[in-house]
Parts: structure tokens; C-alpha cells; sequence
């Protein structure tokens, strides 16, 4: 194995943790190595409610994995779905009478747009920042354009944000396994930017997921997970629906 592999990484879904194991083969590709599936403890309508639950769950499978593997990780990815996290966008200018667009102008703006979030959303944590859009004059550049000459600037981001006590008790227990906590990713973010990659046309979608108890739809655009929102219904709803027919 690589000196930098395995890789531990953790879903936590609505009814399931998923411990997975990537490793590099010997063309340097990331491959699947190992992964088990536990029925979910300690977590009730995407919320933590049992601690030491939570926790002693966790560090037991790892301890197993990593009793399998003869190998002691020391970080984690950690990638959650319906843990209601909320979205919003916003958009920063500057004012530029003509002259040129300088990486200052960029970090200038997307720091006013985070400090002015982190004020209103104070009870939230940011997990994902997109750059989303960019207007040159009123006109969309596609990518960032610094460099070019202008009179108005806008640069739009778009953030996904997770309540700030879910975020340090994803952290704490984490902690407690001696394992560092690298990223915190949304499901819909995993699924979205493998669909992009599949599809390089597609940079603009809404994928629908229908289940049998619930359902989800989120919007990829421009390469950026826009908005995502559960219903607590599925195919189950359609079936009784049907049957009183």
C-alpha cells in the first residue's frame, strides 16, 4: 500500500453507517478495498441523540477495520445525507472605473461575503463554498477573470451550511477515535460531481431520488450544488395511493 493509503471514509444515512476503504492500485487509480454496512444507532430525524451511542459504534468498526487491515488511520471523511443542511447564495461587487481585476479584488470580495454569512448565520458552520457565477460589466464570464479590464464586478457564492452543534459533534466524537476529521461532504455533492464528471455537458442538472419511505431532489449548477431538499414519502406513498383506487 501507499505511504498515504488506505483512506477511511464514513457515510452516515437515515437508516446506515457505511464504513468504506480506498486504496491506490498499481496504475495509481483510487479503488474500493473494503466496506461494511451497520444499521444506524444514535441518530434519530437527522439529528445526534445518543452520544456515547454514536461514538462506541463508530470506534468498534474501526477497530475492526483496522485490526483487518493491520493499519491505524489517523483522519476521516465523513459524508452525510439529510442531516438538514440549508443553502443559500450570495453576491459580492466591486467597483472597478476601468481598471484591471487582481486576485486582491477576488479574496477582497469573497471574504466580505463570508464574514457578512457568518454574521447572520452565526448558529451555522460552512461545509461547502461554490463558486457559482461571474459578471463582467453586466456580462457572464465563465471563468474567474482576473486579468481583464473592466467598470463593475460581481462574483456570486453559493454555501451550503450544517448546524454548528451537529458540526462539533461529528468533530468531538471523531476526536475521541483519535482521528481527525478532514472533510464533512454532502451526499448530493458525492453524487453530483460524479454525474458531472461522467457527463462533462452536464454541468447543469436536478436529480430526483424516489425511495420507498423518502425522496430527494438537488440542483447542480454551473458545477455547484445549488439547493437540496427530503420529503419524509416514497414509492410507498404512490402504492396507497393506487390501492384506494
Amino acid at each position: 500500500m501507499n505511504n498515504n493509503y488506505p483512506k477511511l471514509f464514513l457515510e452516515i444515512n437515515d437508516s446506515e453507517y457505511i464504513f468504506v476503504i480506498g486504496d491506490k492500485n498499481e496504475d495509481n487509480k483510487f479503488k474500493i478495498i473494503h466496506k461494511s454496512i451497520v444499521k444506524i444507532h444514535g441518530i434519530e430525524n437527522s439529528r445526534i441523540t445518543d452520544f456515547d451511542l454514536v461514538f462506541n459504534t463508530i470506534k468498534k468498526n474501526i477497530f475492526l477495520i483496522e485490526e483487518k487491515f493491520n493499519f491505524i488511520f489517523k483522519d476521516v471523511v465523513l459524508i452525510i445525507n439529510n442531516f438538514r443542511c440549508s443553502f443559500i447564495s450570495l453576491s459580492g461587487f466591486q467597483k472597478l472605473n476601468g481598471s484591471q481585476i487582481l486576485k486582491e479584488n477576488i479574496t477582497y470580495i469573497l471574504n466580505s461575503i463570508k464574514s457578512n454569512l457568518n454574521e447572520t448565520e452565526n448558529k451555522k458552520t460552512i461545509l461547502h463554498i461554490f463558486n457559482s457565477k461571474y459578471y463582467l460589466d453586466q456580462k457572464k464570464i465563465e471563468n474567474l477573470p482576473i486579468g481583464l479590464f473592466g467598470d463593475f464586478y460581481s462574483h456570486e457564492l453559493s454555501f451550503c451550511l450544517i448546524n454548528k452543534n451537529d458540526y462539533k459533534n461529528f468533530n468531538n466524537i471523531f476526536n475521541k477515535c483519535n482521528l481527525k476529521l478532514t472533510k464533512i461532504l454532502l451526499k448530493s455533492f458525492v453524487e453530483g460531481s460524479y454525474i458531472s464528471n461522467k457527463n462533462k455537458n452536464s454541468d447543469t442538472f436536478l436529480k430526483v431520488k424516489i425511495g420507498k419511505n423518502e425522496s430527494q431532489i438537488f440542483y447542480f449548477e454551473n458545477y455547484a450544488l445549488k439547493s437540496e431538499q427530503n420529503f419524509s414519502f416514497g414509492s410507498n406513498l404512490v402504492q396507497n395511493d393506487i390501492s384506494k383506487v
